[in-house]
Formats: structure tokens, sequence, C-alpha cells
């Protein structure tokens, strides 16, 4: 591993202005010989750090990749060591519960999302209102730069296919190839945000209660699933539901995350025996939640980011009660997206400016853009996928993984191989390729 800084300019429509320090590591190809070329990375979140996944290499990339390619992970502005957005840790400990039931809910919201962004900006500095892909693009451009080549390769994830596809369309000259695993449609404006993601976790708890039913693996087998969860999401709501791991009191909202988070691998046997567990657990007392204290610490939160990248506008309580009874109706057991609310909840009433607002895609690349997706994807559904390929028409093509979990690369040697080619080869997939899904592990 080689490790860098580049000092960047905060602001791009200032370049000799005042600048940031960017973290760059690189990863050298393993056969200098074979060597393609740099392969720069862009991971999820936003807020996860590009250094560390370079660092993981042997885990996020197969040896063939390894071998071809520089593989470049960088820290975007704002997150990790790259001048990390930060807010007040006790601050943040005040935080509304994401889920407003009333107009004065939704006036205490905006009024606590108004003291984070003043608290926020000040401990940050100038760099919080320059956080957006905009600026994340101008970045990995200059990373670019940096190298000494022409073009680059690119592979992002999650988040990170956000900042490919801005880059695709700044830079389009600069791009060898380009491929996104787990797809963000950055046309979408508030209910479908909203809506599309709880329709994709819902989907995911369904398949998590089929395998359920027909694995003895399952803690669960030979239970109605959905009963179950139901009834601790009751109990999880009248504030009897206590986790007997750790007693603490969880609430509905902690329950439907927890299913969320463990349907990103997934993990369903984990979340089928604490699940169980819950269920066997006696029923713990109401206790008041103790008020926390005020310290001088400082938490990151890349806050800055996805309110620069999109804007999410709610008008008034009303609309919120229709987003969420919609949000309800296609995910009547988790009731929401986890993943989607929480980043509409804190934007609310963003005092910034949102640079990066949501558009069609404009890209006009030489080589054809290259998307992967699960059909069972629980935080960036199959539909997103299909719909950046509709934006991109002829300069993109979909691979679709027919499995579940969180980003599709090296889920199988079919996905593997489909992304390794094009990246190493240029070489796309045929038209509607579509890659069988791995045996869900017990």
């Amino acid at each position: 591993m080689r490790c860098a800084t580049l000092d960047l300019p905060i602001d791009w429509a200032r370049p000799h202005a005042a600048t940031f320090p960017l973290a760059i590591v690189k990863q050298v190809a393993t056969d200098p010989a074979a060597r393609v070329g740099p392969l720069l990375v862009g991971t999820g979140g936003p807020g996860l750090s590009g250094v560390d996944y370079v660092l993981e290499a042997d885990k996020n990339f197969s040896p063939e990749i390894r071998r071809r390619f520089d593989i470049v992970g960088f820290d975007p502005r704002g997150v990790a060591r790259s001048s990390p957005a930060v807010c007040s840790a006790s601050l943040l400990a005040e935080m509304p519960f994401p889920i407003i039931s009333n107009q004065a809910e939704y006036e205490h919201q905006i009024a606590y999302n108004q003291r984070l962004y003043d608290d926020c900006r000040a401990r940050t500095g100038p760099l919080f209102d320059h956080a957006d892909t905009i600026s994340v693009a101008y970045d990995m451009d200059a990373i670019r730069a940096a190298l000494g080549v022409r073009q680059i390769s690119y592979h992002g994830v999650s988040y990170g296919t956000l900042i490919g596809q801005v880059y695709a369309e700044k830079f389009p000259h600069r791009v060898r190839a380009l491929a996104l695993d787990s797809v963000m449609d950055h046309s979408l404006s508030t209910k479908p945000f909203l809506v599309d993601q709880a329709a994709a976790v819902e989907d995911s708890f369904d398949e998590f209660a089929a395998w359920c039913e027909r694995s003895e693996a399952c803690a669960l087998h030979g239970q109605s699933v959905g009963a179950v969860f139901d009834d601790l999401m009751r109990r999880a709501a009248t504030g009897t539901l206590v986790d007997p791991a750790n007693g603490r009191r969880l609430t509905w909202f902690d329950l439907s995350d927890k299913a969320f988070n463990e349907f990103y691998d997934p993990d369903w046997s984990g979340l089928a025996s604490w699940l169980d567990s819950l269920d066997r657990s006696a029923p713990g007392a109401t206790t008041p939640a103790t008020p926390a204290s005020a310290t001088d610490e400082v938490v990151q939160l890349p806050l800055p980011v996805v309110c620069g990248d999109w804007s999410l506008p709610i008008d008034g309580y009303p609309q919120m009660a229709r987003y969420l009874d919609k949000s309800l109706a296609v995910a009547p057991r988790l009731r929401i997206s986890t993943g989607a609310i929480a980043p509409t909840m804190v934007c609310l009433g963003w005092k910034g400016k949102v640079n990066n607002p949501q558009h069609r895609l404009r890209v006009n690349t030489s080589v054809p853009l290259l998307l992967i997706n699960g059909q069972h994807d629980p935080a960036t559904p199959y539909n997103w996928a299909r719909n950046v390929a509709d934006q991109l028409g002829a300069r993109g093509r979909l691979v679709t993984y027919q499995g579940w979990g969180h980003a599709a690369y090296l889920r199988t040697a079919c996905t593997t191989s489909y992304v390794d080619r094009y990246l190493i080869d240029r070489k796309l997939p045929p038209i509607g390729a579509v890659c069988r899904a791995a045996a869900p592990p017990e």
C-alpha cells in the first residue's frame, strides 16, 4: 500500500483559494507487466471510507482485478481522513424520533435540524458548504491528473455509484471503463425515494420469511415469521420489548432497522435467532430514556454530503403523513425503509444549498457504463438500476443478479466475471445478462 494526501480546492469555483487534504491509498498491481492502469474506487454510505475499502482489497476485489490494476481509494471530502464533517455528540443524542406523528413534531424536527446545521457547519468549517458529489467528481479528476493518466477505470458501490454517474457526466472523455454496483437513481423526487426503498426492504423480508419456511436452519422454522414479527413490532410500539442480550428497550424503528441491516449480507440465520430470542423474552416495563449529558465531543456525520446531493422537500406534516402512509402500504411489516427515512428527516428544512439536485442522467462516454444490481437488494431497489439503464440507453448495460443482499459483484462466479471482463477488456455482457442467485447462507 502507498498512502498520500492531495491538497485540493475547497470550492472548485475558486481553485486558487483555500484547500483541504484529500486522503488517498493505492495498492499496486500484483503483476506490473500485465497492468492495465489505475482503478479508482467509490464507496457507499455516504460516509464510508474509500481508503479503508482498498486496505481490504483482498476482500473487495477478485485476484484478477488486483493483478491487473493499481487500485486507488480515497476518502471523499467531508469523510473520514479528508476533513470530515463533524457535529456535537450531545446535540446528536437529542435527535428526535425519526417518525413524525403530528404537526408539533414536524415543527420540532425542523427546528432541531436548523440547530444541527449551524452546529455542524461551525465545527466543520467552509468545506461543509462544498461536500456534494459534483465537488467529489472534480476531486476524482484531480486524482487522475496526479496519477498522470489520460483516462481512469472506476468501480463504485451503492452511494459510490452516484460518484461514478456524476464523473461520467462531467468528464466523459476521461472514462476508460465505469462499473456501478447497486445503483442509485438520482432522478427521484421525495415520494419514490421513500416508497421505492420501503418496497425493497419489504421484499427482502418476504424472501427471508420464505427461506425460514423451507429451511430448518431458521430458528423460526415451522412458525409464521410474519406473525412473530408483527407481534414484536406491536410490543415495541407499546414500549414493552426489551433486548434480552443487553436490557435495552427497543422501539419499532429499532426492530425495522435491525432487519434492514441484516438483509445487507444477508444474515438470515442471525436475524431469525435474534427475533426468536425477542419472541421468547418476557415483556419489559416502559422506562424513561436517560437524558444525554452535554459534552464537547464531536461525531463524524456526512450531513452535508447527502443534503447537498438530494432535494427532498416536504410541504408540511400532512404531506409527510401521506408519504408515510404510502410507505406503509408497500411495507406493511417493516413500515418504512430506515435507510431512506433517516436522510429525509435530517435534511428536512435544509438551510444550505443543494449543489447537486436530482436530474435524469446525461452521459456521453465513448464506452457504455456497466450496471449490476440484485433483484432483492434492500437498499438500492432493482427498479432503480432499471431506471438508470433506461436513462443511459445505449450508453449503459445492466446485469441482473437474481439473488439477495446489497452489492452483487463478488456474489458468484457469474457476477464476478461480468464485472472483471468489462473492467479489464471493456467487454460488455450480452443485453439482458442474468446471473443466478447463490444459495442463501445457512
